[in-house]
């Protein structure tokens, strides 16, 4: 471990510590610091405080660098599905069953890794476990992502998803005939206080706004498509578990299994951005996987019998 202090001066009075720590700490990235603080590897005044504590005159700051913090990320010789590629960025279609970067039990066989493998240079603004990624899909979530090279890049690209300027349509099969032909979700987002594993509308949760439309009815089920106004965690199965359409095959907000497929039938179709060097309106599609098509015309030719 190893232990550092700093005094706080009149002219960095009122500055979030976890900003104040990244420029303390310059080789190491923002959410790496902000993981530090979560984690109780920070104090102020001999007191643990929260990442977006504003910093006082004298407080004294404490805090421990982990050892270890930076995991080695193997490379691996993993096919990519690349729909676009320049010298900034590049858009991949990413595979269901695929997950985006390393974490706990998944320390391989992630989109980082074979990105790592097939691209020279990535960003690094979200640390050394997501070199490029700017922003993710779920596992079970196949479709189209944006990946940055280079860290301005990057910062473009996010300011765009947190302004809302990106377009991300999406297509689903949920449980049950959707009334609407179409409709928005405007319900706010959070923890579920009674499972910290899930998201639910919660009161006081972060904004969250998904625009939906009926592409299909069956007998028992609705294809939709579902355009994302917001970024939250699990946005869309959440938003139409809420309205009571879970998506069908969702481990954590669906109903018991009535298809052989593992995890959400949901597909990120369509990817749109301004490319930062460029200017450009940029727009990106692709079609679902095989899973996704088979499971529609098993539904259509419910209907025809």
């Amino acid at each position: 471990m190893n232990d550092q202090w700093y005094i706080i001066t009149e002219k960095e009075a009122g500055e979030r510590i976890d900003k104040l720590l990244v420029s303390l700490n310059k080789e190491y990235s923002r959410s790496e610091i902000q993981s530090w603080i979560t984690s109780n590897y920070v104090a102020v005044n001999g007191k643990n405080v929260k990442r977006n504590y504003k910093c006082r005159v004298g407080d004294m700051i404490t805090w421990t660098v982990p050892e270890n913090k930076r995991q080695t990320i193997v490379p691996e010789n993993i096919p990519l599905s690349i729909v676009y590629e320049d010298h900034h960025l590049l858009v991949v279609n990413k595979p269901r069953g695929m997950v985006v970067h390393p974490a706990a039990g998944h320390s391989n066989g992630t989109l980082v890794n074979a990105l790592l493998y097939h691209i020279d240079h990535l960003s690094s603004v979200n640390g050394d476990d997501r070199p490029g990624i700017v922003h993710r899909l779920d596992k079970d979530t196949s479709g189209l992502l944006m990946v940055a090279k280079d860290d301005t890049t990057h910062v473009a690209l996010a300011k765009q998803l947190k302004a809302n300027e990106t377009y991300r349509q999406y297509e689903a099969i949920v449980h049950g005939v959707v009334d609407h032909d179409s409709g928005m979700i405007d319900a706010p987002i959070a923890r579920d206080p009674n499972n910290r594993k899930r998201m639910a509308v919660v009161d006081g949760g972060k904004h969250a706004l998904t625009r939906f439309q009926v592409l299909q009815r069956f007998e028992q089920f609705t294809h939709v498509s579902c355009r994302l106004e917001t970024g939250r965690t699990h946005q869309i199965r959440v938003h139409m578990a809420y309205i009571g359409h879970p998506l069908v095959g969702d481990p954590k907000y669906g109903r018991r299994k009535t298809f052989a497929i593992d995890g959400q039938a949901l597909h990120a179709r369509s990817l749109g951005f301004t490319h930062p060097a460029t200017n450009k309106w940029m727009q990106f599609e692709t079609s679902p996987p095989a899973y996704f098509s088979d499971l529609l015309e098993k539904l259509k030719r419910s209907i025809d019998k």
